[in-house]
This record gives C-alpha cells, structure tokens and sequence, in this order.
C-alpha cells in the first residue's frame, strides 16, 4: 500500500522542529510500524539524507523502549500494544500518517521522535526498590504471601515505563507509572518496611522533575500497552496519605 507520512523532525533539544512530509509506496500490512520506519530510513539514507531517529530495542513490547505519538494517540490506533507491536494492517491504503515524540516537560526530546525518558529512571532511584542483605536466596516459600496480592503486585510489575501514560495525558502526569512501581511493592511483605518513605520519596521526586498532576480523565489506563488499571493510583493515594498521618 501507498501511506504518506507526517514526521516530526528535531535535530537536537535547541532546535525548533517541524513536521516533514514523505511518501511511502510498496508498505506491507504485515509490517511492524517500526519495520516500516526502517524501510522509510533505507530510502532515505539511499537518497543521501538524513535518516528518521526513533527509539527500539527488544521489538516484542517488554523494553519499553519504542514510544511514539501515531495519529493522535500513543502508540497508534490499536488498545493494548507498544508501537513494535503495531501491525501496518491497522492502517489503509493512502491514509496520511502523522508521527510524533512524546509530549512533556519532563522527557525533553533529543532527536526527531527520540525523548529522554531518565526521569523515570530517576523515580525509581529515589525509592523503587527495597533494601535487603546480599547473600544466598532465601526460600520461595519462607514468608506468606496471600494469592490475591501476588496477583496484584504482578499486574503492577508488568509496567515497562514506556511513558505512554505521561504522552496520553492533558497534564503529562507520571502517576499511573509511579503508583504501578509503589503499588508492587507496597502489597508484598517485603516492601511494607520502607512503604513510608517509598512513596513519600517517589512522589516528590515525580514533582520535583516536572510531570503534572492527575487529569482524573482515566486517559493513561485506556492507552497504557499493558493495561494498568486506575486502582493502582487509589493505591498510591492511600498510601502517600497514609505515610503523612503516621
């Protein structure tokens, strides 16, 4: 098929930017949509110009590495995929397709549809972890864990930190992000010793980089590739108010 493509193209933080138009003909449908930007690049860089720089890594929705603004939403028309995952039978033929970095204060973008995602890495620096002597592992079994809060952690664990939660929302909010990384820890034994100071550290450091407040529109849950649910932020919030009061 025959696509048109609309491109944000940024030569460093300092540049301005603009969106470039390109014609793609021969695309696919079984194409990733990354597939698709590598065959956009060989072309390019057969042409002699400078090929589009985009983010990848594993290309099977685990790294989330891959992060890009399509046609109005993160990742693409498709729920529950990570933009590899993105098949180009999603789109038709002649359709004009317009691509984007993500959208925030807090993930300055360093080249075309690159942004620095180290803010997130920086969250977790500040309390997403616990504290425990090195040595040999202990037994699987040696403390208790009820099977509905294992469950639970383990749906808050599979977030990748993809940062389509901050592109969907109006505020470029990191909660759904920061509650899935104090949510895991915070239904596990293990993680209920340092709960207080986790979230009070967390949520700071979420402040202090510059990632706005809740929407409360729900945006971050319907374009989440993973599909956190919302009741991990009601976590959070209960335990922020709960480490203040104690």
């Amino acid at each position: 098929m025959n696509i048109t493509l609309k491109i944000w193209r940024q030569k460093n933080r300092d540049d301005k930017g603009k969106f470039v138009t390109y014609k793609l003909g021969d695309v696919s449908a079984e194409m990733t949509f990354l597939e698709m930007l590598d065959y956009l690049n060989e072309k390019l860089i057969r042409e002699g110009a400078d090929p589009v720089a985009f983010d990848s890594d594993c290309r099977e929705g685990i790294c989330g590495m891959c992060g890009l603004y399509i046609n109005g939403r993160p990742n693409g028309p498709r729920k529950g995929v990570t933009t590899c995952q993105l098949s180009m039978s999603a789109f038709k033929d002649g359709d004009t397709i317009t691509v984007e970095p993500w959208r925030a204060k807090a993930f300055p973008v360093i080249k075309d549809l690159v942004v620095d995602r180290t803010s997130f890495d920086k969250i977790i620096q500040a309390g997403g972890y616990i504290s425990v002597n090195t040595g040999a592992a202990p037994e699987a079994n040696a403390i208790p864990v009820k099977k509905e809060n294992a469950e639970r952690a383990f749906d808050a664990g599979i977030c990748i930190g993809c940062g389509s939660c901050v592109a969907a929302c109006t505020n470029a909010s990191a909660m759904l992000f920061v509650s899935a990384k104090v949510s895991q820890l915070a239904l596990l034994p293990q993680g209920r010793v340092e709960a207080k100071e986790r979230v009070r550290a967390m949520v700071q450091a979420m402040d202090e980089l510059g990632f706005g407040n809740c929407s409360n529109t729900g945006a971050c849950e319907v374009e989440c590739p993973k599909e956190i649910s919302l009741s991990h932020i009601a976590r959070l919030n209960r335990e922020y108010f709960t480490a203040g009061i104690t």
